[in-house]
């Protein structure tokens, strides 16, 4: 297990792999410590300064897939929100062939997301167009869309 911290535009962050997958992102880390050397933490604080720098819109990274059943469906369908789209709690419960009030446990696998902004729960808005939840706060989510897509919100 090795763990990286690098700056962002949204705070620290902290970077953590295992057995060569990246299995974990987390906010409001201190920037410190050593650089470990790891391919899998390079390509992720390399991609990850790309997409901040506004160069990358998708991420080639290997993926840790801990989670149950239903957590790994939902988080795979965060990674086929487009860049710089949004969808509903209720759009991603019916796109996996959900009825619409399974859009909170929609919710809830969103907010276990352990690898945010690289699966991109930031995408999933609340049903009426607001911000809603992220584990990161409200501002990181509207910073991340605003990166996006300037002037969204």
């Amino acid at each position: 297990m090795s763990t990286r911290w690098m700056d962002s535009p949204i705070g620290g962050l902290r970077l953590h792999t295992s057995a060569g997958l990246l299995t974990a992102i987390e906010f409001g880390a201190e920037v410190r410590g050593s650089r470990v050397a790891d391919p899998v933490l390079d390509a992720t604080e390399q991609q990850l300064t790309e997409y901040f720098a506004g160069e990358r819109k998708d991420f080639d990274l290997p993926l840790a897939n801990d989670g149950t059943e239903f957590q790994q469906k939902v988080w795979g369908e965060l990674r086929r929100i487009p860049f710089g789209e949004t969808v509903t709690y209720g759009e991603i419960a019916a796109r996996l062939g959900y009825e619409p009030v399974v859009s909170r446990a929609v919710g809830a696998a969103n907010g276990a997301n352990p690898i945010p902004v690289v699966v991109p729960c930031h995408r999933v808005i609340g049903s009426n167009g607001t911000l809603t939840g992220y584990a990161g706060g409200i501002e990181r989510k509207q910073i991340l869309l605003d990166l996006e897509r300037p002037g969204l919100f």
